[in-house]
């Protein structure tokens, strides 16, 4: 199916999720019992009822049931988590032929989620400091400075691979990544270093260019499934800007990013949570004991690796989604609030 059977029409989804999402904005009902386990001999995740272990991140007693949060509202008082579980989180990698069915574990998925955490993989930086279209003036704010990079280069690039984790308020996890067609290494701008060093990782370009899912395709369902413009989900990303940046990209069909950094901003509160995200970075940073980079973070809160995943997007948003919830509730008391809205890469560097 060609991709441009796929264009958005964000008035018409406007008109659509007026229509369908409930009023509460967010189903806070208790699901079933599903612990992701996982089959080595089948590759594959199996769901078995009920968990014989408690879930990673359980925040209160099972079968118990909590009033929803006011909207952007994290109570300090909340309970911490209990150590996360021994085995790794599956991450379901989408290609063109299982595409409709992982869409549809997505869908009945979504409504439950909390947190949402996302990593794009995308072929490098190819535009650099004054190159960015605009002549570099002292007297500029740094992020407007940086935000002209980074606008420069996703409007230039093609995103390669999208992770997406979704979390629930009783600790359930399920982890996507969705691979992406429309790259062409020998005729789309790219970075050869940092191609060569997602080829190193185990990501198979020509098999996206032949097997991959429309980004159009994917923008649709995430429009549809309920995470975004979504009062009470948290969105999570590691240095984030560039993460959200493609994300945002994504969504608006390809569009060019804003002009400046409050038209991102406002992007990224019209379609993430009226701007709840949060960059495990930045938390990190506050933490004198805590290593940069992602992995080492999570090796530092004993999180175990991702399973299915040659430690790519889907494995990013993984560690990211366990990674801020430990740090919330295990260093800030549940209160992130200071956090909400700074991207490692824009206004912190």
């Amino acid at each position: 199916m060609e991709e441009k059977e796929f264009a958005l029409d964000l008035a018409a989804i406007d008109r659509d999720q007026q229509i369908s999402r409930p009023a509460t904005g967010i189903c806070r009902s208790t699901p079933p019992s599903i612990t992701v386990m996982f089959n080595p001999a089948m590759a594959r995740p199996v769901h078995h009822y009920p968990a014989a272990v408690p879930p990673p991140f359980h925040h209160h007693a099972a079968g118990a049931m909590l009033p929803p949060p006011p909207p952007f509202h994290h109570a300090a008082g909340a309970l911490p988590p209990p150590p996360p579980p021994p085995f790794g989180v599956p991450v379901r990698t989408v290609w063109s032929h299982n595409l409709d069915a992982e869409l549809g574990v997505l869908r009945r998925f979504a409504w439950r989620a909390r947190y949402a955490a996302v990593n794009v993989q995308y072929p490098g930086v190819v535009v650099h400091g004054a190159a960015a279209g605009q002549q570099q003036d002292p007297a500029a704010p740094a992020a407007d400075e940086r935000y002209a990079v980074i606008k420069a280069n996703v409007d230039a690039l093609k995103p390669l691979q999208v992770g997406l984790a979704i979390g629930t308020d009783d600790g359930r996890v399920l982890a996507w990544e969705f691979n992406l067609s429309g790259f062409d290494a020998a005729a789309d701008p790219h970075a050869a270093r940092s191609v060569e060093y997602l080829a190193g990782r185990g990501m198979d370009l020509d098999a996206h260019r032949l097997h991959g899912v429309p980004a159009a395709r994917l923008a649709s369902e995430l429009h549809h499934c309920g995470l975004l413009r979504r009062p009470g989900l948290s969105w999570v990303a590691y240095a984030g800007a560039y993460h959200v940046a493609y994300l945002l990209k994504v969504v608006t069909g390809g569009k060019p990013l804003p002009a400046d950094v409050a038209g991102f901003l406002g992007v990224a509160q019209r379609f993430l949570g009226g701007g709840d995200v949060y960059d495990v970075a930045c938390m990190a940073g506050d933490c004198p004991n805590i290593p940069v980079g992602l992995e080492r973070v999570a090796a530092m809160l004993g999180l175990a690796p991702p399973l299915v995943s040659p430690r790519l997007a889907g494995a990013g948003s993984v560690l990211a989604l366990q990674a801020f919830v430990a740090l919330k509730f295990g260093v800030f008391g549940g209160d992130v609030n200071r956090y909400r809205g700074l991207l490692r890469g824009l206004q912190v560097t």
